[in-house]
């Protein structure tokens, strides 16, 4: 190992360092030491680029999924849309529940790919497909550059092999990997969180304010982007603090104003439009700290189920070496712990107090785990082949094998799932040819979006709204709060979240009335009411009847054995990690009823 591979001492401030020759001072060892120490510092760039070209590989495969419909709300509601809104009137979002610096790097992405308004629109209303497909691997983009600033951040905080191996756990990390698929604003936060990591790097070695000033850009895009992204501001505060007075109060006020301004760069309207601003913020930490909404999350502590998530979301051994290294810069009193660990440790703590966890919400802090485990799998190799050179290569080769195997193999499997059709798209299929147009059918709010009874940019002409079959209104309930029916009376609005406790077995009757004689089902609404039977017993006596009064007409399964199942979850009914799932999408169940007016129906 060269001295400019070996890892900086961890034990305090680290010295400044002045910019001089080479490292290797390669002048003076001759032309061919020039040349051989030329050719392995080109070996750093390649791996780099070999890593990256891997992971944006992995990112994209299976981009397609689902398309030309966004089956997860968030993706069809939120930024594609919107960001298609802004060439209608001004660059005010006029909803700040999620900040809009990806919508608009979408906008501006869209405008040159399609070519403005005009043609993003007419693509859109035709086949979304191009559209979806466009800000998905933007999003990808997005994370692929944010592995290249981990290597950066990594290389200037300990060394070039903990910031490619850092950069590889991150590559192949299953979450990291599966929302890279979305067009949401998870992953492309992770990209201006490692710039601000790779700043706060720069601020320990140097104290330069230009790394002041990038730490802080990186604070201010990644709070833009996702307000979560904001827990990179403590590793620049513990950064300042290795420098001296002067240095440090003069860097943390260029840190700040460059982190204003990356903010409102990604979000200028915060301060144009600061009232709505603030609305869409107070809404944003009401939703996330909500307990009454999220019926079938049947985990009450939010810290166990984080510490799940990283079993398989970041991977078994990545965790583990995440807390071997984050043990080994506290036992050494290091100031690189100050740096790196308050972040994830309070991050961990913040979010397990809200009412409502998702694992994604933990990706903020993936990039310093990352670091924390490739940390400590070259401590582990240069103490055990401290005295046995010929072991080494073995031993790079278990660490980055231990790290990366699990997230290989994970990221493997969901890119061959998501290359495959979804269910619903499989039972969409099978509707057209079977239920006959201008049919009256109900369909389960959340599992589909409202434009699936549609077909893509060829509205029908037999209905007004276009839709290709008539779909029952799941819009209001006769189930009062405790339980009760009232049907005298107009009934109150049904949110998504409250879809299955607004169910009750008098609904069939009404559907075979009203001649609705196909009700579509999707385990990710039904499985809620299952895996919390005792809240809403009205749902689960529907869904008896459902079955003892209808028949199954049709069904597809995401699973590899259609007889097995995985419980529903918040995380795995949507993201697909267990390999138990063949294909997208949750379990769909097509019901054919044949009372009242749906035993003169044809179909």
């Amino acid at each position: 190992m060269s001295a400019v591979d070996a890892p900086q001492p961890l034990t305090g401030p680290p010295q400044r360092r002045r910019p001089g020759p080479a490292p290797l001072g390669w002048a003076a060892a001759g032309p061919a030491a020039a040349r051989r120490a030329a050719s392995r510092d080109l070996r750093w760039p390649l791996a780099l680029t070999v890593l990256l070209a891997g992971a944006f590989a992995l990112r994209v495969w299976g981009a397609k999924q689902g398309l030309p419909w966004a089956y997860n709300s968030d993706e069809n509601a939120h930024f594609v849309p919107k960001a298609i809104g802004f060439f209608g009137h001004d660059w005010n979002p006029h909803y700040f529940v999620n900040p809009p610096a990806y919508t608009e790097l979408l906008h501006i992405v869209f405008a040159v790919w399609f070519g403005g308004r005009e043609g993003v629109s007419q693509s859109f209303a035709a086949d979304p497909t191009a559209v979806f497909l466009v800000a998905r691997v933007t999003a990808a983009v997005v994370g692929t550059l944010a592995i290249a600033l981990l290597y950066l951040a990594g290389a200037r905080f300990f060394d070039r092999r903990v910031g490619l191996l850092a950069a590889g756990i991150l590559s192949v990390a299953f979450l990291p990997v599966f929302y890279s698929h979305l067009a949401l604003n998870d992953v492309p936060t992770l990209g201006p969180i490692c710039l601000s990591l790779a700043g706060t790097a720069g601020i320990m070695r140097s104290g330069r304010m230009t790394h002041f000033a990038v730490a802080g850009i990186g604070l201010g895009l990644a709070c833009a982007t996702k307000y979560t992204g904001g827990i990179v501001l403590l590793p620049i505060l513990a950064a300042a603090a290795t420098c001296g007075l002067r240095t440090a109060a003069f860097g943390l006020l260029v840190a700040g104003v460059s982190a204003v301004a990356g903010f409102l760069a990604g979000n200028p309207y915060a301060l144009l439009d600061f009232k709505s601003f603030q609305q869409g913020l107070n809404h944003q930490t009401t939703v996330a700290d909500a307990s009454g909404g999220k019926l079938g999350l049947t985990e009450k502590s939010g810290f166990h189920y984080y510490l799940w998530t990283l079993t398989w979301g970041f991977g078994w051994i990545p965790a583990i070496g995440a807390l071997a290294g984050a043990a080994l810069l506290a036992v050494r009193r290091s100031w690189l712990a100050v740096v790196l660990l308050p972040a994830p440790v309070l991050f961990l703590i913040y979010m397990s107090t809200q009412a409502r966890f998702f694992g994604r919400w933990l990706l903020p802090v993936y990039p310093t785990l990352a670091l924390l485990a490739a940390y400590a799998a070259f401590r582990a190799v240069d103490a055990i082949g401290a005295n046995r050179a010929t072991l080494r290569p073995t031993l790079i080769a278990l660490a980055v094998v231990g790290l990366c195997v699990q997230g290989v193999l994970s990221s493997v499997h969901i890119g061959l799932v998501l290359s495959r059709d979804d269910t619903r798209n499989i039972t969409r299929a099978w509707m057209v040819r079977n239920i006959p147009a201008t049919s009256k059918i109900v369909v389960e709010p959340g599992v589909v979006p409202d434009t699936w009874v549609q077909d893509p940019g060829h509205p029908s002409p037999l209905t007004a709204n276009g839709n290709r079959w008539i779909k029952y209104s799941t819009s209001r309930s006769f189930v009062n709060a405790d339980g009760t029916i009232d049907t005298k009376g107009p009934g109150h609005v049904v949110l998504l979240e409250d879809y299955e406790r607004s169910l009750y077995p008098g609904l069939v009757d009404s559907y075979e009335k009203h001649g609705y004689c196909w009700v579509i089902s999707g385990s990710i609404q039904s499985g809620r009411a299952y895996a919390q039977p005792a809240i809403v017993p009205n749902a689960i006596r529907y869904y008896a009847r459902l079955k003892s009064e209808a028949d199954v007409v049709f069904r597809s399964s995401p699973y590899t054995n259609p007889h097995k199942s995985v419980p529903f979850n918040f995380d795995w009914s949507f993201d697909y990690e267990p390999l138990a799932y063949h294909r997208p999408g949750p379990l769909m169940t097509v019901y054919r009823l044949h009372g009242g007016a749906c035993a003169h129906v044809a179909g």
